[in-house]
């Protein structure tokens, strides 16, 4: 079975919060067996090998409440988040934070200093604006782009891992882990399985994917990604795919992704698709958006100096460009 890092929603299933279970092959080997949730705001489905039905329904169940407890930690929709309450209440004052969104955040800064801000967990008012602008289909106002962008900045988020804090420089500041959050459940997923002793298992959350060890008798999970490539085989790893295809604004004339620009506080209209391979999800997701942002040149570059990554960019009219090592992965 391959995957596609391409089809976000497959809202044709009727399978919206079922859990589908199919064995194949012979009792005495390990089966395939699939199951399907919702959870940060989307279909997470995972794919894993299990000797039975039993064996894969507890290792699904343990994955799928990790993730739940992920989502109900980092969402930005909900007040109650712990997400939420740090962008109110460390506001000049560090905050003692759970170990889950210290890592989060730490990935995040990681990011932001290699690429000079092109990925950007700050965004928070810039992401509640394009938000708004999606639902009413009008281009947020010029001065209110610049009010959301002056409450942004990863320099003005302070962490501390002696204590597990974080501190925020302003008032007006809010933090948004949507460009992050699904690579690191998907990372996480896979710890809880492996722990249960599922070794060969795979994790979707939307475009963003993490897998551990292969398929029994195959070289790897086979991944399908934009033409005209076509396929990647991977295993202990993962890969993320980002681009407007999604989510986006309709207006004057132009797409507006929902992937924001952190220099300018607008929606990129150049309509890039990325598809990053890292050896975690974490690292594949944030790393898939600020090549987004950065564009084919600077990103590419980017890439190249990064060991542990590799992408491929599609641009609008079809031109593709690959990394070097990215070729490495393609399906013969």
């Amino acid at each position: 079975m391959a995957w596609s890092t391409t089809s976000n929603r497959p809202v044709r299933m009727a399978t919206l919060v079922a859990l589908l279970l199919t064995g194949l092959g012979h009792a005495q080997t390990p089966r395939l067996f699939e199951s399907v949730e919702a959870h940060m705001g989307t279909l997470m489905r995972i794919q894993l090998y299990a000797p039975n039905a039993a064996a894969a329904r507890r290792a699904f169940r343990a994955a799928f409440d990790r993730i739940a407890v992920l989502d109900a930690e980092l969402t930005d929709y909900q007040d109650t988040s712990e997400l939420s309450r740090l962008s109110r209440e460390a506001i000049g004052r560090p905050v003692r934070i759970s170990e889950d969104l210290f890592r989060v955040l730490e990935a995040s800064r990681q990011i932001s200093e290699e690429t000079a801000g092109a990925f950007d967990i700050t965004l928070g008012p810039l992401t509640h604006l394009w938000r708004a602008a999606r639902k009413s289909n009008r281009v947020p106002e010029p001065a209110a782009v610049r009010a959301a962008l002056a409450s942004c900045g990863y320099q003005k988020l302070h962490l501390n891992r002696q204590d597990r804090t974080a501190l925020l420089d302003q008032p007006g500041m809010q933090l948004d882990a949507g460009g992050i959050a699904k690579g690191f459940a998907a990372d996480e997923a896979l710890a809880v399985l492996e722990r249960m002793g599922v070794h060969s298992a795979l994790v979707a959350a939307s475009g963003d994917l993490a897998f551990s060890g292969a398929p029994p008798g195959t070289a790897g999970w086979k991944i399908g990604i934009a033409a005209p490539v076509g396929y990647l085989v991977r295993s202990n790893g993962a890969v993320s795919t980002s681009g407007a295809a999604e989510q986006h604004l309709d207006a004057g004339g132009m797409r507006f992704s929902h992937i924001i620009d952190p220099r300018t506080g607008l929606g990129l209209t150049q309509g890039l698709t990325v598809t990053v391979t890292a050896r975690r999800g974490i690292r594949a997701d944030a790393a898939s958006t600020a090549i987004s942002v950065l564009g084919v040149e600077r990103g590419m570059a980017w890439v190249e100096r990064q060991a542990d990554l590799a992408a491929l960019v599609t641009e609008g009219d079809g031109r593709t460009h690959a990394s070097a090592c990215f070729k490495d992965w393609i399906a013969p």
